[in-house]
C-alpha cells in the first residue's frame, strides 16, 4: 500500500523529525509555484524521476533553479544515459503520479529499486521543501532530518554538483 500524506507525516513524525506543511493549489512546474516558493524559507526543490537502458531507476532532486546537465550525470553515476521514465513506472516504483514526484515518495519504494541523487546546491539549503507525495502542499523539513528521512527508508543518498558537470 502507497503512502498517503497523512501516512508521510506519521512516519515522519515517528521519526521525531521536524516538519511543517503549507496548503496550496496544485503546482505542476517550477515556475508555477515560484510565488509561493518566494514566501516559504529554504531550498525548493524539482524532482526528476528517470531510468536508464538497463533498467536502473533514478530519483532526482535538485534545488529548483539548478541547471542540471542530464547529459553528463549518467557518468558520475555509472549508469548509462538517462531518460524520463514513464507514469506507470513512477506510480509502481514511488507510488505518485507525474507532478507529484518527490524525495519523500521513498518511503514508497520498500524494494529499494530506486537510487537517489540530490543537486549539491539543494543539500546547502536549509530547510528544504518537497511535496509530501501530491502537489497540492509543500513540506519543509532541516537539511539534517531530511538525511535522517533518507536513511530510514534504506536509501543512500548521492550527492552531485550538477555545476561542476560542465
Amino acid at each position: 500500500m502507497q503512502a498517503s500524506p497523512e501516512t508521510l507525516f506519521k512516519y515522519l513524525d515517528e521519526l521525531g523529525l521536524a516538519h511543517t506543511t503549507t496548503q496550496h493549489p496544485a503546482f505542476h512546474t517550477v515556475e508555477e509555484g515560484r510565488e509561493l516558493k518566494q514566501s516559504l524559507p529554504g531550498g525548493h526543490t524539482k524532482n526528476l524521476f528517470m531510468k536508464d537502458k538497463d533498467g536502473v531507476i533514478v530519483l532526482i532532486s535538485a534545488l529548483a533553479d539548478s541547471e542540471l546537465k542530464l547529459n553528463q550525470l549518467h557518468k558520475q553515476i555509472g549508469t548509462r544515459r538517462l531518460s524520463f521514465a514513464s507514469a506507470e513506472l513512477m506510480e509502481e516504483a514511488l507510488g505518485v503520479r507525474p507532478g507529484s514526484v518527490t524525495a519523500f515518495a521513498l518511503m514508497n519504494d520498500t524494494a529499494g529499486h530506486v537510487r537517489f541523487i540530490a543537486d549539491a546546491a539543494l543539500m546547502a539549503c536549509d530547510p528544504l521543501n518537497f511535496h509530501p507525495l501530491v502537489n497540492t502542499a509543500t513540506t519543509a523539513i532541516s537539511r539534517s532530518d531530511f538525511e535522517r528521512f533518507v536513511a530510514s527508508t534504506g536509501h543512500e543518498l548521492t550527492v552531485v554538483d550538477f555545476a561542476a558537470l560542465a
